[in-house]
């Protein structure tokens, strides 16, 4: 009987925010697949898990999928995590989730925190509708990806790098219009930050004082600002 792929949220910052689910399965599993070794061993030296762990990440995941469905193939229990948050939103999964979906394996989600609903809650933006768009293309398709996303009727989400912030606003504030505006960074941390206006406004206060940490970028529907 084939084994199960548990794909498992981690914190986005405060380590508290780890399920006592998410504990028991990393705990129980046969190999955790990591994005960085490194950075889950000490969530689990935290927790208090020795757990035998594998490196799964966009530059090694082609060669390594046939490998991790092998073991599940072999009735070995797996749990999938990524850096910080949920697996495949902006990170590495997708292809050992369809692979063993697409086998007839069971996966199963062992949901927690992520960057995306965790800056939608607390936006003050309209959540009943919204688009999750993630790291726009840094140049080829970026102008028409922005033009496809200004028509979207609802809360648009991004990604951004605290370097390509800025560039990232004006670009919104050419094709959206100055509409209303989050960005929030360093979330569940010590430092985490709110900025909440119109995009111009936002696109002023980071040009005089660049933010860190990577960022997350929500901007209203037309109408609002």
């Amino acid at each position: 009987m084939a084994g199960t792929l548990y794909v498992v949220a981690t914190p986005i910052g405060n380590m508290d925010d780890i399920s006592s689910r998410a504990k028991t399965v990393l705990a129980s599993v046969g190999r955790i697949a990591a994005e960085d070794t490194r950075r889950t061993g000490l969530l689990l030296k935290r927790l208090g898990i020795k757990g035998d762990m594998v490196s799964y990440h966009e530059h090694n995941e082609a060669a390594r999928t046939p490998q991790l469905l092998q073991a599940l193939e072999g009735g070995m229990d797996l749990a999938l995590v990524t850096d910080a948050g949920t697996p495949a939103i902006s990170d590495p999964g997708y292809r050992l989730i369809k692979a063993a979906a697409d086998e007839g394996m069971t996966v199963s989600p062992v949901p927690g925190p992520s960057a995306v609903t965790a800056a939608l809650s607390v936006s003050g933006l309209p959540s009943d509708r919204f688009l999750f768009e993630g790291f726009l293309p840094r140049r080829k398709g970026r102008q028409t990806r922005l033009r496809s996303l200004a028509g979207f009727e609802g809360t648009v989400i991004l990604f951004e790098s605290p370097l390509r912030l800025a560039a990232t606003l004006r670009d919104v504030l050419e094709h959206f219009g100055n509409r209303r505006a989050v960005v929030g960074r360093e979330l569940t941390k010590l430092h985490e930050t709110l900025l909440r206006g119109t995009v111009q406004e936002l696109l002023e206060a980071v040009e005089t004082r660049a933010p860190k940490g990577e960022c997350v970028l929500l901007v209203a529907k037309e109408g609002l600002s």
